[in-house]
């Protein structure tokens, strides 16, 4: 069985820059309906097209009024106002109001001529057709004037911001149906080995599942991407680069699995420079070190190990940030804190830094690595900490910069 050295090992912070610097968000666009863009990133600028509310309207439920007529208006001396019809939210008062008169109003409901305040019910006396207002009424009470949530003109939606439940609203109340957003970055994995068997096919002896396109894909849908698994490629190199070649043109980022070490059927590192500029291969990491990327015209393709924790940690501390870019969403997909370290942990290579997943219970992160070919490594995982080689063993009660992974990432968001 032979062997092939790796390249000069790069830092993992360095491979994490230069995959970021090979990649742009994408140009590519679609419009879709308000009720699919939740999450999406605006691929443009939205201005209100006209004021909302677009008329004055109450806020609450009560009488509409002049607040002039209450200006004497006490307990000892209550003004009596007329009550000369009802407003619902969507009808209006076919008259204006006169001094001395009133109409019951609902939530929302358009201030009839002549009115500029609303009383609520619960502070005046009703007799019979007529209120008891006993304190002044303020100008301007529970109503909503025209522009006062926003003006003809404001800025709704920012190119380049994800769309929230807010501004979606905000863009239903001007009556708008759909939103350019920032196409879906399109991704494909690609397993390969003899030995990958596809989930609920018949295994024999010396095989396993291949679970990588699960456990990897899981990521790249949770970021929104579209994702194409492919079934495992046999070790054959004609066969890898010829599928690594076929998923380029469509995609936006291919991902292999397995294939990336130095082994004698590990193909890609012979493969990866024939496709385009290799940015490297090996990193000075563990679990992770087999790892190489190459940029292929605008698509980069990144080779991952083929051990299933291995795999997945490179997706979370390597790849969500790649993800993120492509998409155009800010920020690299988790969030920073710090954990005490619940027990000793001894890095397993000195001189290579080390990714630790943490799961994390009232500030102290417990490590649940154990193999890097064993997935329930990840079983629980809330976080993970990306230590520097330089660190020696690392004792009880060590303070660690960690990430937090999100849900459905990690088991429980961050605290």
């Amino acid at each position: 069985m032979k062997m092939r050295p790796f390249g000069t090992l790069i830092p993992a912070e360095e491979a994490r820059r230069r995959l970021l610097a090979a990649v742009e968000p994408l140009r590519r666009t679609e419009r879709v309906g308000l009720g699919d863009a939740l999450g999406r990133v605006a691929a443009e600028t939205v201005r209100a097209p006209r004021a909302v509310p677009a008329f004055a309207r109450a806020t609450w439920d009560g009488y509409a009024l002049s607040a002039r007529g209450t200006r004497n208006a006490s307990p000892a001396r209550p003004v009596r106002l007329k009550i000369v019809g009802e407003i619902y939210a969507e009808e209006q008062l076919p008259r204006p109001l006169g001094l001395g008169e009133c109409a019951a109003i609902a939530t929302g409901g358009a201030l009839p001529r002549g009115a500029d305040a609303v009383v609520i019910f619960e502070v005046v006396e009703r007799r019979g057709d007529a209120i008891l207002v006993s304190r002044r009424v303020r100008l301007g009470n529970r109503v909503a004037n025209p522009g006062d949530d926003f003006p003809r003109g404001a800025v709704l939606l920012e190119r380049g911001r994800p769309l929230t439940p807010a501004s979606l609203g905000a863009l239903a109340s001007t009556g708008r149906t759909h939103v350019r957003v920032v196409g879906r970055p399109r991704v494909t994995i690609i397993p390969n080995g003899n030995e990958l068997v596809e989930p609920g096919r018949k295994l024999t002896r010396g095989k396993i599942y291949e679970s990588n396109n699960l456990a990897l894909g899981a990521v790249v849908r949770a970021t929104g991407a579209e994702l194409r698994p492919l079934p495992p490629v046999r070790d054959d190199p004609a066969r890898i680069e010829a599928a690594i070649r076929r998923a380029v043109p469509r995609s936006d980022l291919v991902l292999l699995t397995g294939g990336s070490s130095v082994g004698e059927r590990d193909y890609l590192p012979s493969i990866f420079p024939k496709l385009g500029r290799l940015l490297f291969h090996g990193v000075a990491v563990r679990p992770g070190k087999p790892t190489l990327a190459v940029r292929v015209g605008r698509t980069l393709v990144i080779g991952m190990p083929g051990h299933p924790t291995s795999c997945l940690l490179n997706g979370y501390w390597l790849l969500l940030p790649v993800l993120r870019r492509l998409a155009g969403e800010p920020g690299p997909g988790w969030w920073d804190g710090t954990v005490r370290l619940a027990r000793a942990y001894d890095p397993p290579t000195p001189g290579l830094s080390t990714v630790i997943p943490l799961r994390v219970e009232r500030g102290w992160g417990y490590p649940t690595f154990h193999d890097s070919s064993a997935i329930t490594s990840l079983a629980g995982v809330h976080a993970f900490a990306l230590v520097d080689g330089r660190h020696g063993p690392l004792t009880r009660g060590t303070r660690l910069d960690v990430q937090f992974l999100p849900s459905p990432l990690g088991d429980a968001p961050a605290p």
